[in-house]
């Protein structure tokens, strides 16, 4: 059985009313069951802010296999550095950050280690990283969509980093 089929069968068993779609709720749980365990605010934003495509507020089985990718690939990162501790400390994190394509220079990278750092104390858990993950993946998505020629800097206007700072927070 490849893994399409078994997300299929995962994504019906959430939908259990066979809508085609589920809900942040419905993700929730379907997450509880492979161990990861978010608030509802991080599913909602998992949809609304990352892989909700038709933006109709819920995920499609298309859009769940997107998220299952990305939540591989992270998982993947944290599992190669995080050297059976449980968890990642800042420069395993940042080590994991790169595998995952993402590069911060210093001041923004351990601005967002403190606010993604729950128990603050420098460890970073699994449920954490992902968290970070998300975040990081949903400025990118909002910084591009500012960034129409590609040129990697973008200039706001106040209505337009209100909007972004409103829109980035967890």
């Amino acid at each position: 059985m490849d893994n399409t089929t078994t997300l299929r069968q995962w994504f019906d068993r959430v939908d259990s009313e066979k809508t085609g779609s589920i809900t942040a709720t419905q993700l929730k749980s379907a997450l509880a069951v492979g161990n990861l365990q978010f608030s509802l605010s991080i599913v909602q934003q998992m949809i609304s802010r990352m892989y909700d495509f038709d933006r109709n507020g819920t995920m499609s089985f298309g859009e769940f296999v997107a998220l299952n990718k990305f939540l591989t690939k992270a998982q993947r990162a944290f599992s190669d550095v995080e050297r059976n501790r449980g968890y990642l400390l800042p420069d395993d994190v940042h080590e994991a950050l790169g595998k995952i394509g993402f590069s911060l220079d210093s001041p923004a990278f351990y601005t967002v280690c403190e606010s993604f750092d729950q128990k603050k104390d420098g460890r970073f858990r699994l449920d954490d990283f992902i968290s970070l993950c998300i975040f990081l993946q949903s400025a990118r998505n909002l910084f591009n969509s500012f960034d129409t020629a590609k040129q990697g800097r973008v200039t706001l206007d106040l209505n337009q980093f209100v909007y972004c700072t409103a829109n980035c927070r967890i």
